[in-house]
């Protein structure tokens, strides 16, 4: 189900700072993104490059990234971030989250015309540059990018209400296996 972003008073410096930090992933070597872990969702075409994993910053990424570095402080409760692309063709399968203490969003950076969009229980939204869509990931969610161009969204997870960094949930073994290899 996605969520009214309203009530996030945080999320308004991510939107009124979307150009800048969509110029910052522009200005990303291709080669910076890497396919995301869990390719039995997708099998090609999502490739993500992280900023924060699971609570832990990742340095050299956000200091290529200064104004998005920034933008991210602002989050409280931030507990993963990275630029996310689907290139054309690509299809994310129905799944559902495992974290059960944050809520996912995205941001909207580059957004191709046509039908490129992000379906959230039995609601359909595209995406919009500039855009941001709040939403809980443990319900059944696809995406798609059925045009001729790549989309790239601004992904991050933050605290729900009343939720701690020391709650969150376990990693699935696939994630954790991928996250120790790059330390």
């Amino acid at each position: 189900m996605f969520i009214d972003q309203e009530r996030f008073s945080f999320l308004e410096d991510l939107r009124r700072n979307w150009r800048d930090i969509r110029d910052e992933c522009l200005a990303l070597a291709e080669d910076s993104f890497e396919p995301w872990v869990q390719r039995h969702m997708y099998g090609a075409g999502w490739s993500v490059y992280g900023l924060v994993a699971f609570g832990t910053r990742i340095e050299a990424a956000l200091s290529a990234c200064p104004r998005t570095a920034d933008a991210l402080r602002q989050i409280p409760g931030l507990t993963t971030a990275g630029f996310s692309r689907m290139t054309p063709g690509t299809r994310i399968k129905p799944h559902e989250g495992w974290v059960t203490t944050v809520y996912r969003a995205h941001l909207g950076l580059v957004v191709p015309d046509g039908d490129c969009a992000l379906r959230v229980g039995n609601q359909t939204r595209h995406w919009r540059e500039g855009s941001i869509f709040v939403f809980d990931d443990t319900v059944e969610h696809e995406a798609w990018n059925r045009t001729g161009d790549s989309r790239t969204v601004l992904l991050f997870d933050f605290l729900r209400p009343g939720q701690s960094m020391d709650q969150l949930d376990e990693l699935p073994p696939e994630v954790a296996a991928h996250l120790q290899g790059r330390s």
